[in-house]
């Protein structure tokens, strides 16, 4: 029997397209799987245990790192297409037909993608933290791209660019930094300075619009929840309020006194509200 564990689920390695891809797989053994996406240079590390394990109750759970990412080989692509289009491969080598997929902050952009190039592959979409292309960011704070781009993030990095300001919202991020790190063996690498350098590529052109601004929206036709905090430095918060009004099927939840990583802040309430919208019934066709 698969351990049902994030923190003793072993990684594992599949080659899709030339691309050995690391990966762990646990939660039920029933139910549609559910893929992670990561954010920027993020591997499956620096999910939150009360979050995968939370989900994972219900439905089979698949942490991934995308090419080139961690623990992955190859060379990090340098636009959100080809991201979603090595996250199909990948989920095709795994014998996935059909699959959820929950993409944070970049992984948001790639989930994306990969529901607008391979919609056959994708069921359903929680899309957290994240924005669409040619997003507003006018309201991003301008030391991000500085913290973010450190060799090493210390906590007191992750505190700014994830949580909120408050002592509330500080102490949430102090706990999570502490369940992050309760994986002590088998975890992942850094991601390479190459990883860093195309993600970032990537997402500069990602902001900047092509064709009808927000016109492509239409086009994702899965049942989509969108997640974000009250107020979000790194992805600004209207972008979540963009992506729910122009998916067809998207409902929003926004999460008070919070930042970029609101589903760490608020890992019971956000693993019930996906677990409901995942296991409901659609409201609409």
């Amino acid at each position: 029997m698969s351990p049902q564990s994030h923190l003793d689920a072993p990684t594992q390695t599949i080659e899709a397209q030339g691309v050995h891809f690391a990966h762990r797989r646990f939660g039920s053994s029933t139910g549609t799987p559910l893929l992670f996406i990561q954010h920027f240079r993020g591997g499956m590390d620096h999910w939150d245990p009360l979050v995968t394990d939370g989900l994972g109750a219900d439905r089979p759970v698949v942490l991934f790192d995308n090419t080139g990412v961690a623990g992955s080989r190859g060379e990090t692509p340098d636009t959100i297409e080809a991201m979603g289009d090595h996250c199909s491969a990948f989920i095709a080598a795994l014998g996935l037909e059909k699959i959820d997929v929950l993409g944070f902050s970049i992984g948001g952009c790639v989930a994306q993608a990969l529901a607008l190039r391979h919609p056959e592959q994708v069921r359903r979409l929680v899309l957290v933290g994240t924005a669409p292309r040619g997003g507003e960011m006018k309201d991003r704070h301008p030391d991000v791209g500085k913290i973010a781009g450190r060799p090493e993030l210390t906590m007191e990095d992750y505190l700014f660019l994830f949580f909120g300001p408050s002592d509330a919202s500080r102490a949430a991020g102090r706990e999570f930094w502490s369940r992050r790190h309760q994986r002590t063996e088998d975890v992942d690498p850094p991601s390479s300075v190459q990883t860093a350098q195309a993600q970032r590529a990537a997402l500069t052109q990602w902001n900047s619009p092509r064709r009808e601004r927000f016109g492509e929206l239409k086009e994702i036709t899965q049942p989509t929840l969108v997640v974000s905090g009250s107020h979000d430095i790194m992805l600004p918060t209207i972008n979540s309020y963009i992506l729910a009004q122009h998916i067809p099927r998207a409902e929003l939840i926004v999460y008070p006194d919070s930042g970029h990583g609101s589903l760490f802040q608020y890992p019971s309430l956000f693993v019930s509200h996906v677990a409901r919208f995942l296991a409901a019934e659609p409201a609409f066709t």
